[in-house]
This record gives structure tokens, C-alpha cells and sequence, in this order.
């Protein structure tokens, strides 16, 4: 089991570091691209909320959660993501799939959890073209950051559990300018690339109060202080022949002196209040304010656009009819819905850049134990039409896979 496990992760591992475009996005443009979705397709199918936490799922966005794990639990997730972008005269349509997260975790007596993994922290992935006249500007960017994680929670008392995790971020950003002209053949490129890495933490606690006979009322925070990340600068000009659209021959490339860099790493805040019946239902809210109107730009500045400070408001919850029903299969199935509400913290031309989504989805068990298959939805929009901007209605599938088995127990017989 152990070993069939080491080589699931070392795949799902080099397929999570090595294929970072999880986005088709403009706005991926700007800063260190468009932030990923932190948690399990758990989380993300109740509107994103971290503040429940049970024995045998994995909380990757609060730490504290790890406490109550009494099974191992591995989990991985992905997702497909379907964008109808229009501007005020043009439509267009994208699509990207993406590997979310891959994370073990693993009760150590009855007080204490770790976990680790890796998952995608942001992605960049845009091409964006504009004719002025006889003038061609087309714009490309590719890459993201990942994080690989170390987290810990422990049960303090009966109500109150306390969490950290410990992140590694790295990754690699790419942009590239193609400035041409009509009726000549030669064209000159800029390209821009910066290597980032940086650690980061995360600090968390769960607190749980009965209420009336048999309901829970959980409140959480989760705080993550404000850090710096290395940023490696490399610039490169070159002059390009281009014999036809899908050819280009540098004929003349110049290595650009730029200094490094050091990027801001925004903190961010985040409480939730929720209550519900243990293994029947839970509906909870959660509010996350970030400071990323502290954040900047990697190598170069852009009058349009500035950071304001973002944040989150969330809703969402679960309900199982009969958790230990033995007649009806459909009666042991999680139904999860949510929905979010974002201010990306990003303005351009003076418009801010909301995003909204609704989600919804159920988790099936399989196996003998309580591994599952969950699968699920969300439709939202992101953007806006106005000011020459763009506005993305995107569907978005996930899948993910969560496994619980009992491992390092000594049989009692033979």
C-alpha cells in the first residue's frame, strides 16, 4: 500500500510542478498571475469555506483542522475549466485543465495531525493581441508558482484545536512582446523571465462549542503574516524574421541587464462562523481580507493598474440524510452547495475586478471504509465589459479522489 502510494505521488508530483498553465485568463497578466483555489474540491464545492473539519477529509486551507484527523487521508483533485470571454465587440472562447492538489495526511495519536503536498499557488497563461493601425502588439505569458507543505494541528482541549503549516514557494513566470509591422519581415520580441521562491506560514484554530443537545458551533481564523519572494529578473531583446505567421528565426539576440528583485507576499486574514449536526449537516460563512494593495509588479509598472486591498465573502455548507443508512446508498451521499463572492483587489482603467461563483456537488463513498469520490460545479463570472476590458463567464468541473486506510496498527492475530 505504502509503496504503491510513493509511486502515485512522484507522478502526480512532477505532473503538478512541470504543467503550471492552469489558466487562459488576461488577467493572469498582471503581478504573479491569477491566484488558485487553495483548498480540497470539498471546500470548493461549499463556496470555498475552511471552517469544518471531520476525521477523515483534509482541511489544506486551515491547519487546525488536522487535529481531528483519525484516519489517513490521501487526497488529490482537479479541475476543468470552461471561459466564454467577451469584450464590448468580441467574444471569444477558452478552456484549461489543471491537477489542484496532491496531499497526504496522517493522524499521530488522538491530539495531533500532519500533512504535506504540493499544489499550485498561482498560473499565468494569456496570449492577447491589438492592431493599431499597421502595428501588431501580441502579448504572451506562461508559468505560475507552486507550493510544496508542511502542516501540523493539535487538540489544545476538547473545543479548541491550534495549527501552523510551513510552505515552500516556487516557480517561474514568463512574458513575451512581439512587436511587428505590416509589409515588412522583420519583427522585434521582448521577453521577460522571473524565477520567484520564498517560504511562507500559515496560522490557524478551530474552536467548538455545543450548543442546545446536539449542535456544534465552529468558529475559525486563519492568518498568514506577509512575506517576501525572491525574484530572479532576466530580460532578452531580439530581432526576428518572421516568413510567415507560423515562423519566426531570431536573427539577433541581446542579453538585457535587469536587477532582481524582491516581491511582497500580501498577509491575509480570515474568520468563520458555522454550525451544524455532527455526520448530518453544517452551513457556515466565512470573510478573508488580504493586503495586496501592498503588492507590485515583478520588473515593470503599468499607469492603468494598481492593487487595492481584496477580499472574500463565502456561504456554503453540506447535508448527508442518514450517514449510517445500510438500505439506500443515496442516503450515505454528501450534498454540497456555496457560493463566494471575490474583490480580486485588482483595478485597471479605474474599474475594479470582482469575480463571482455559485458551486454544487456530492461526495459518493467507495471502498470498505470512508474514501470517497467527490464531483461538482460552479458557474460564476469574473471581469467586466466596461472600459475596454474583459468579462469571463466560466463552468468549472471538479473531480477528486479521498482515500482513508489505517496504517503503522499491529494486527492482533495472524
Amino acid at each position: 500500500m505504502i509503496r504503491k502510494f510513493l509511486v502515485i505521488t512522484l507522478v502526480l508530483v512532477t505532473a503538478i510542478t512541470s504543467a503550471q498553465e492552469a489558466t487562459s485568463s488576461p488577467y493572469s497578466f498582471f503581478g504573479i498571475g491569477s491566484l488558485n483555489f487553495r483548498g480540497t474540491v470539498e471546500n470548493r464545492l461549499m463556496g470555498g469555506i475552511s471552517i469544518y473539519s471531520d476525521s477523515i477529509h483534509l482541511n489544506l486551507q486551515n491547519p487546525s483542522g488536522l487535529a481531528s484527523l483519525k484516519l489517513v487521508a490521501f487526497s488529490v483533485g482537479g479541475s476543468h475549466k470552461l471561459v466564454n470571454q467577451k469584450t464590448q465587440t468580441e467574444t471569444g472562447k477558452t478552456s484549461s485543465t489543471s491537477i489542484n492538489y496532491l496531499a497526504l495526511g496522517i493522524p499521530v495519536g488522538n491530539k495531533l495531525g500532519l500533512s504535506f503536498g504540493v499544489l499550485p499557488l498561482t498560473a499565468v497563461g494569456y496570449d492577447l493581441e491589438n492592431l493599431s493601425g499597421t502595428t501588431l502588439v501580441q502579448n504572451s505569458g506562461k508559468g505560475g508558482m507552486n507550493k510544496v507543505f508542511l502542516a501540523g494541528g493539535y487538540q489544545v482541549t476538547p473545543k479548541l484545536s491550534i495549527g501552523v503549516d510551513a510552505n515552500y514557494n516556487f516557480g517561474n513566470i514568463q512574458n513575451t512582446t512581439l512587436l511587428s509591422q505590416e509589409g515588412l519581415d522583420f519583427a522585434s520580441r521582448e521577453s521577460n523571465r522571473s524565477n520567484l521562491s520564498g517560504f511562507s506560514f500559515n496560522l490557524g484554530a478551530t474552536y467548538i462549542e455545543k450548543v442546545f443537545t446536539n449542535l456544534n458551533l465552529f468558529t475559525s481564523i486563519v492568518y498568514t503574516p506577509e512575506t517576501k519572494l525572491e525574484s530572479q529578473n532576466f530580460r532578452q531583446f531580439a530581432s526576428v524574421f518572421i516568413p510567415n505567421p507560423n515562423l519566426q528565426v531570431d536573427v539577433d539576440i541581446r542579453d538585457v541587464d535587469v536587477a532582481n528583485s524582491k516581491l511582497t507576499f500580501p498577509s491575509q486574514f480570515t474568520f468563520g462562523l458555522g454550525i451544524g449536526k455532527t455526520r448530518n449537516w453544517f452551513v457556515g460563512a466565512e470573510y478573508t481580507s488580504q493586503k495586496t494593495s501592498n503588492f507590485n509588479n515583478r520588473t515593470f509598472t503599468l499607469d492603468n493598474v494598481e492593487f487595492s486591498d481584496a477580499s472574500r465573502y463565502k456561504l456554503g455548507g453540506f447535508f448527508v440524510p442518514t450517514s449510517n443508512s445500510i438500505s439506500s446508498y443515496w442516503k450515505r451521499v454528501t450534498y454540497r452547495a456555496g457560493m463566494r463572492y471575490e474583490d480580486t483587489g485588482l483595478v485597471i482603467n479605474g474599474e475594479d475586478i470582482n469575480e463571482f461563483g455559485i458551486s454544487f456537488g456530492v461526495g459518493l463513498p467507495v471502498g470498505k471504509l470512508f474514501s470517497n469520490v467527490n464531483v461538482g460545479f460552479e458557474i460564476g463570472k469574473r471581469g467586466t465589459v466596461n472600459a475596454g476590458l474583459v468579462q469571463e463567464n466560466f463552468f468549472n468541473t471538479f473531480i477528486s479522489l479521498s482515500l482513508n486506510d489505517k496504517w503503522f496498527i499491529k494486527t492482533l492475530y495472524d
